[in-house]
């Protein structure tokens, strides 16, 4: 009989990938972004974004997670990109495996303000991203969705 899905004593001896879903959203020439409260990514700026929970469409796991990390309610445009995160600890063993479905879109309402596993959420000029250490392709992810949201508003 096979191992239960989640066999362990925490929930990161379950199997890896995961999936998770983000979105770059644009308010004007601005970019929503989160900073990592926990985790190997705490103290990183990121795209909001987090688990797709059993059940949940991508699309919708999106939104969620913006709206519960940031407070910001936005409509999805287009798909950037399936990004991969993989993450090892310093013997090189697997310590998590994510496969994020990147979503670009546009604010509608709310003003930014941290929660979930956010240490802070605001929105930041395009010009001013690489000025923040981010993770890892978030630029690009951003610079792809933007020209995606801006052809679409032209």
């Amino acid at each position: 009989m096979p191992a239960p899905e989640h066999a362990g004593s925490d929930r990161k001896s379950s199997a890896w990938p995961r999936a998770a879903a983000s979105a770059a959203i644009f308010k004007g020439a601005d970019v929503l972004l989160i900073k990592r409260d926990q985790g190997a990514l705490a103290g990183y700026w990121s795209l909001p974004g987090g688990h797709i929970e059993p059940g949940e469409t991508a699309r919708a796991a999106t939104l969620r997670e913006v709206r519960e990390e940031t407070g910001i309610e936005a409509k999805l445009e287009a798909l950037v990109d399936v990004h991969e995160v993989i993450l090892r600890r310093s013997d090189q063993t697997l310590s998590a495996h994510y496969l994020i479905t990147v979503f670009c879109g546009t604010w509608l309402a709310g003003a930014p303000s941290a929660d979930g596993d956010a240490a802070d959420a605001r929105f930041v000029p395009l010009g001013d991203i690489d000025k923040l250490p981010l993770t890892d392709n978030a630029a690009a992810l951003i610079r792809r969705g933007w020209n995606i949201v801006a052809a679409t508003a032209a």
